[in-house]
């Protein structure tokens, strides 16, 4: 026991030598901890820990670590109830700032609760069922590659890809064919989702996004609206929560956490609203654009094969109607209205008068319908 007094004794003194005067420091506004174990195993010791009351935590690490200057992935060794056991730094805000009375701690649960509503989707959707995008197609053979081949690629490897176009031109189902011909693990989200209540819940839910991609890897990560989270600086200041996310999203983009075989895709409608820290991580840009005439016949004709009921359409009135239209446009706000109104309507069969209802209703410019009935 005396032994274990003064080795307690005397990291508590390293520990405290780490203490610097405050004055020009930033106060640390929110930390993350994730618990890390002993530096070194025994038999004796358990590197397991059940925490059961987080608010109660947070005030025993607070009181405990005060005054502490801290940054990310850094460690802070417990020196009171269970000496010498690690708690890693998984994100704090700003960097290099010191825990204060006022500092929110967050701590990382296990591994089986934090990590459960973070799924992978399946999809059926192939490659080939995508119109269109010979461009994107190309451009994503190498990651079709790296994820089949990961070894191979060292450190060459393809990591952040960002997705870019007009809403409703096939990112979201590009990644999902992808995925599905290559056959690995996706997970899918909204960049909102990541969004906490709470100072640091953004933070902890983009680490362990990330971190459960990298157990079941090789994988994807498809964050979609990207620049819901990752604003501009000139934005910034309309959400108090951005900078903190940003950051997180920058220390996983750029690889301080191994994350082997993970590729991250992210999309967005609009690029130049990005943050230029994060955009600067994307190491390919891939534009999705509209589809032209014979794009959109082809569009047409895929999704009137499984319309429910029978057509009498020209299409290639259609065709000159649908021009700047997306694929999601066509078969959202012209051939679902039109076959909903045919329905409304006690009618067996869809017809142009159906399609006209349906440029009405989507507000389509007259100039666009020109010639419609010629």
């Amino acid at each position: 026991m005396k032994n274990n007094s003064k080795k307690s004794e005397l990291k508590s003194q390293t520990q405290k030598s780490a203490v610097f005067e405050t004055d020009n420091k930033r106060n640390a506004e929110c930390v993350v901890l994730k618990a890390a174990g002993y530096p070194f195993d025994f038999e004796m010791m358990e590197s397991s820990l059940e925490i059961t009351d987080t608010g109660l935590f947070e005030q025993y690490a607070r009181d405990q670590w005060l005054g502490m200057e801290i940054n990310n992935e850094s460690y802070l060794f417990d020196q009171k109830i269970i000496p010498d056991f690690a708690f890693k730094v998984i994100s704090v805000k700003p960097e290099n700032s010191i825990i204060s009375e006022t500092t929110k701690i967050k701590i990382i649960l296990d591994e089986t609760d934090k990590l459960k509503n973070v799924k992978s989707i399946k999809s059926s959707i192939k490659l080939s069922d995508i119109v269109g995008q010979v461009n994107a197609k190309n451009k994503i053979k190498v990651i079709e590659k790296y994820l089949r081949e990961p070894e191979v690629f060292g450190s060459w490897a393809p990591k952040n890809i960002l997705f870019y176009g007009h809403p409703g031109t096939g990112k979201t189902m590009l990644v999902k064919g992808l995925a599905n011909e290559v056959e690995v693990p996706l997970y899918l989200i909204k960049a909102t989702s990541l969004i906490g209540d709470h100072v640091g819940d953004a933070a902890s839910k983009i680490h362990d996004l990330f971190e459960k991609a990298s157990k079941n890897s090789p994988s994807i990560i498809f964050i979609d609206e990207i620049d819901a989270i990752a604003l501009h600086r000139s934005f910034q200041s309309l959400r108090g929560d951005v900078s903190e996310i940003v950051n997180a999203l920058l220390t996983e983009m750029d690889g301080i956490n191994e994350n082997e075989a993970v590729i991250t895709i992210c999309a967005t409608n609009n690029s130049s609203s990005l943050d230029s820290a994060v955009r600067s991580r994307f190491e390919e840009e891939i534009e999705f654009k509209l589809p032209d005439d014979e794009e959109r016949r082809q569009i047409f004709e895929n999704n009137l094969e499984t319309l429910p009921l029978e057509y009498d359409l020209d299409i290639n009135k259609l065709v000159k109607v649908s021009k700047n239209m997306s694929g999601r446009d066509i078969k959202e706000k012209i051939l679902k209205t039109a076959l909903h109104n045919a329905i409304a309507n006690d009618k067996t069969v869809v017809d142009m008068s159906d399609i006209d209802y349906a440029l009405k209703s989507g507000k389509v410019k007259i100039s666009d319908v020109k010639g419609m009935f010629e």
